[in-house]
C-alpha cells in the first residue's frame, strides 16, 4: 500500500445516544500525525438524538454515517471499517478523550514490532482510576468466581485471584495480555485483512459486549500479539452511554461472555459443555449482580 496519499490512521467511532460525549471525543483526535492524514468515521446507531447535528456542524471533516436502526457494536464497526483507508485502524468509543502523544506512541509500537496485532494504552477514568478492562486475561469460571465473590478485590496483588484484570501486573508496564477493551483497539490494517478478509472484523452475532473478547481470541489464535502499554494513557468516561440502559446492558455483559466461551471453547458443540458454561456464567451473573445490589452499585461492570 502506497503511503503517499494513504492516511496514517483511520479512527472508527460507533455512537449510540452519544450527544453528551461525542464533541470531546472528536476534538481530542488529531487530524494529522507525522505529516500524514488521520481520517475519522462516525457511525451513529441512534441518529434520533443530537449526535449528528454536533458532528456535521462542528466537525465537517469527519465522515458521518447515520444508520436506520441500531446495528450493535460489531456490525456498526464493520460498516465504519469498510469506509477506511488508513495504514492502521483504531476502533474507539465515543466516551473517550484521546491525545496525540498516546496515539503516536502506540503507532510507533506497531511499527517497531510487526507481530503486534492489537494494542491499547492505559485507559483512565474520570476520577483518575484505571479502567481495569483495558488489560485482561481470557476469563475462566475461576476468574468469574473470584470477581463475583470479592476475592479478586480483596487480593488484587495475587495472580491466583487476579487472573482476569491482571491487577498483579504493573500499571505503567508493557506486556502481552489476553484481551484489551473494545473502547480502544488499535490494529495494523495488514492484521485485520488477514484475520477478517471478508471485512467482518467484529463478529456480527455479538450485538454488544463479547465482541472485543471474541476478536482478541481470533487475533491471538492467528499468531498475533495483543499488547497493553501503560506508559501512555487516554481518558475513558466509562459507561456513559450504556448506563442509560443499565438493566438490559448489565445482563447482556454476562450473556455475551458466555456466548464467547460457547463459540471458542466448545468446538464439538457438546451439550454437556454447553450446559457447563451456561450454568457457570449464569451463576456468575447472579452472584455479581446480587453483590452489586447489596452494595448499592448501579454501574455496568464487565465480568
Amino acid at each position: 500500500m502506497s503511503t503517499s496519499n494513504t492516511p496514517l490512521l483511520s479512527v472508527v467511532v460507533v455512537a449510540y445516544k452519544s450527544e453528551d460525549e461525542i464533541a470531546a471525543c472528536l476534538a481530542s483526535l488529531p487530524r494529522s500525525l507525522e505529516g500524514r492524514e488521520v481520517e475519522i468515521v462516525v457511525v451513529d446507531n441512534f441518529p434520533a438524538d443530537g449526535t449528528g447535528r454536533i458532528v456535521r456542524g462542528r466537525f465537517p471533516e469527519v465522515e458521518y454515517v447515520a444508520v436506520g436502526e441500531n446495528l450493535g457494536f460489531g456490525r456498526a464497526n464493520n460498516l465504519g471499517y469498510a469506509r477506511t483507508r488508513g495504514e492502521a485502524v483504531l476502533f474507539l468509543n465515543p466516551d473517550t478523550v484521546s491525545n496525540g502523544a498516546a496515539l503516536s506512541h502506540c503507532l510507533a509500537r506497531l511499527r517497531a514490532d510487526p507481530r503486534i496485532g492489537l494494542i491499547s494504552p492505559r485507559l483512565v477514568r474520570a476520577d483518575g482510576s484505571m479502567d481495569l478492562a483495558c488489560r485482561r486475561g481470557i476469563p475462566t469460571p475461576w476468574d468469574g468466581f473470584c470477581r463475583a465473590s470479592g476475592l479478586a478485590a480483596a487480593f488484587p496483588g495475587r495472580a491466583l485471584f487476579a487472573g482476569y484484570n491482571l491487577t498483579h501486573r504493573p500499571v505503567d508496564g508493557s506486556y502481552e495480555v489476553g484481551a484489551i477493551n473494545g473502547a480502544f483497539m488499535l490494529a495494523p490494517r495488514r492484521m485485520l485483512e488477514e484475520v477478517a478478509p471478508d471485512g467482518a472484523v467484529f463478529d456480527p452475532d455479538f450485538f454488544m459486549y463479547g465482541d472485543d473478547l471474541d476478536l482478541c481470541i481470533r487475533v491471538a489464535r492467528a499468531g498475533w500479539k495483543i499488547v497493553y502499554d501503560g506508559s501512555v494513557s487516554i481518558v475513558h468516561l466509562k459507561g456513559v452511554s450504556v448506563a442509560k440502559d443499565h438493566a438490559a446492558m448489565s445482563a447482556a455483559i454476562f450473556d455475551a461472555n458466555r456466548d464467547v466461551y460457547l463459540k471458542h471453547f466448545n468446538p464439538r458443540r457438546s451439550a454437556v459443555v454447553r450446559w457447563k458454561y451456561r450454568a457457570a456464567f449464569g451463576a456468575w451473573k447472579i452472584l455479581a449482580r446480587g453483590r452489586a445490589a447489596l452494595q448499592g452499585r448501579h454501574e455496568v461492570r464487565p465480568p
